[in-house]
């Protein structure tokens, strides 16, 4: 059933990560897609057994380096100082998107833009002339991860739906996402399905979702 958090929430981003390491599988080989994705890393436990990877070229990727940690040439694709996990390897940039487009990982975890009820992904344009494209890894990923899910506010700054019945920006990839993280909710989403099953609540009830979001939603029956 939906679990509904009515009175906790919105989540911080912080919260968002912890709830989504939470959920990644043990075992699991993951990208963590560039900006707030990335937060994912400091909550994931040496249980799990989760083995990073990152499009720049390195395998055993762990949390974020500060202080005295921090090594100029040790960083993910975001240009961010990381630490290394004991087994690390580093590789060539094509080998490294070799594994990608290969099927090799099991999840990756990206921000959006938009994503529609259908799975449907877009996160690296908006369309206006302005803006800068900024698609970097994330076609390859979107196609090549076994689960893709998506971390991101559930609504924009100006109050619109960023989960939407078909989406308005450019596409990233047709299908590609299975689970859909926000602040205030968590949604499982993708091909075939007539509605957005909603698996949890934070800060509004189901009843409040589904009156400000024009996608068709369905309780969780488990």
């Amino acid at each position: 059933m939906t679990v509904e958090h009515a009175d906790r929430g919105p989540l911080t981003m912080d919260e968002l990560a912890r709830v989504i390491a939470r959920d990644i599988p043990a075992g699991s080989y993951v990208n963590l897609g560039i900006g707030q994705p990335t937060r994912i890393a400091d909550h994931l436990t040496a249980d799990q057994e989760v083995v990073l990877h990152t499009e720049n070229g390195m395998l055993g990727m762990g949390p974020a380096a500060h202080g005295d940690d921090v090594d100029p040439d040790l960083t993910n694709a975001g240009k961010a100082p990381v630490t290394e996990l004991p087994g690390a390897s580093y590789f060539h940039h094509a080998d490294s998107f070799a594994m990608m487009r290969g099927g090799h990982l099991d999840v990756c975890v990206l921000g959006a833009y938009q994503v529609a009820g259908n799975g449907d992904l877009a996160n690296w344009h908006t369309g206006r002339e302005e803006d800068i494209p900024a698609v970097g890894g994330a076609m390859d990923l979107a196609i090549g991860a076994k689960d893709v899910f998506v971390m991101m506010t559930l609504f924009g700054k100006d109050g619109s739906p960023k989960l939407v019945p078909s989406c308005t920006y450019p596409l990233t990839g047709v299908g590609c996402v299975s689970r859909v993280y926000t602040d205030h909710g968590v949604f499982e989403v993708g091909p075939g399905r007539e509605a957005a099953t909603v698996l949890a609540t934070y800060g509004l009830t189901l009843a409040d979702l589904a009156a400000r979001l024009s996608l068709p939603l369905s309780a969780a029956d488990r």
